[in-house]
């Protein structure tokens, strides 16, 4: 009998094995029990009280647990068949120096005991805007492979935050992975700003938009012409299912949809589309483990998409290529 999630699963490691497009890899495994039990359940928090909650773990953890966290990580990445990933690590005023200095050590161990390309993004969960923050953000461009971006932690200045990450991409010649709408709402239009701010500073098919849930939360008019203006920008996208099927039950009206990266309008527009674990085992996703088979059974059910040649470059080539990888070797 012919079974289709064991012959995409055989595609998928003919090709290489999965590529892991975005995480955190430095909070994995950090969740702990009085997270659970805290009287005010700090994995139930909203997600911006959550990228402050974060802190408490942040402050505690020295060079050697990050390393810790990281590595174990790896390891298990590895063993579920995944050959390539990035992973956002914390370079903010409560993270110091630590978070990368352990993640830098971290890619010496996957390339000689896993065999492993690990790649770094910066963090930035205080911004960039505040000069503190500013700081631990231009110390890391030397240390990343990528500059990660997060507009939200800018409230009310998210384009200067972009200017900010695209000012440092222009300087530096590297890639850009920023996330933006994430709150699943159609008051949100990150992605929107990011793809014009992206063809203003001319780095059009160099930046990657994390996430995205919001934009099926809008009409569809809207959506198609957001599409247009995403492929003018050369705007590719990194889908995390199973870190936003979850999304919070509102009274808000709305299309239809899930609160899913919506891969099904987005590659038949001709956007594309990688895919991510995201959170694994943190305050974030407490029960989330990385399996990348996992992510991209849920990202093809919640959309309905079931063209397997374009799932299976979603889960590695195109992985490679917002990593800005040429090839697996």
């Amino acid at each position: 009998m012919w079974n289709p999630l064991s012959k995409i699963s055989n595609l998928i490691q003919g090709q290489g094995g999965f590529v892991n497009a975005h995480a955190h890899f430095d909070r994995a495994y950090s969740v702990s029990l009085e997270d659970f039990s805290n009287t005010q359940g700090n994995i139930n928090s909203q997600l911006q009280e959550k990228w402050k909650l974060v802190d408490k773990f942040k402050c505690q953890a020295s060079e050697e647990i990050y390393f810790q966290h990281i590595t174990a990580a790896l390891r298990m990445q590895n063993q579920q068949g995944v050959r390539h990933c990035l992973s956002f690590i914390d370079c903010d005023p409560v993270a110091g120096d630590r978070a990368i200095a352990a993640a830098k050590r971290a890619q010496e161990y996957a390339s000689k005991n896993l065999k492993m390309r690990f790649l770094l993004a910066c963090q930035t969960l205080k911004g960039v805007v505040n000069k503190e923050a500013r700081h631990w953000f231009e110390k890391s461009l030397e240390h990343v492979d990528i500059i990660g971006g997060l507009p939200g932690a800018d409230a009310g200045n998210e384009a200067e935050h972009i200017d900010i990450l695209l000012k440092a991409a222009k300087e530096t010649n590297k890639r850009v992975h920023i996330h933006v709408d994430q709150l699943n709402t159609a008051k949100e239009k990150e992605t929107e700003l990011l793809a014009r701010k992206v063809i203003q500073w001319g780095l059009e098919g160099k930046v990657t938009a994390v996430h995205g849930i919001s934009i099926a939360a809008h009409p569809k008019k809207y959506r198609e012409e957001l599409f247009k203006l995403c492929v003018d920008a050369g705007l590719s996208f990194v889908a995390c299912p199973t870190a936003w099927i979850d999304s919070r039950r509102t009274e808000v009206l709305s299309p239809t949809h899930n609160s899913v990266t919506p891969i099904d309008e987005m590659i038949p527009a001709g956007i594309m589309v990688a895919l991510g674990s995201d959170n694994i085992c943190d305050i974030y996703k407490p029960y989330a483990d990385g399996c990348m088979l996992t992510e991209l059974r849920v990202l093809l059910e919640s959309t309905h998409f079931y063209e397997m040649d374009e799932l299976v470059k979603v889960a590695t080539t195109n992985g490679l290529k917002v990593l800005g990888l040429d090839s697996y070797v």
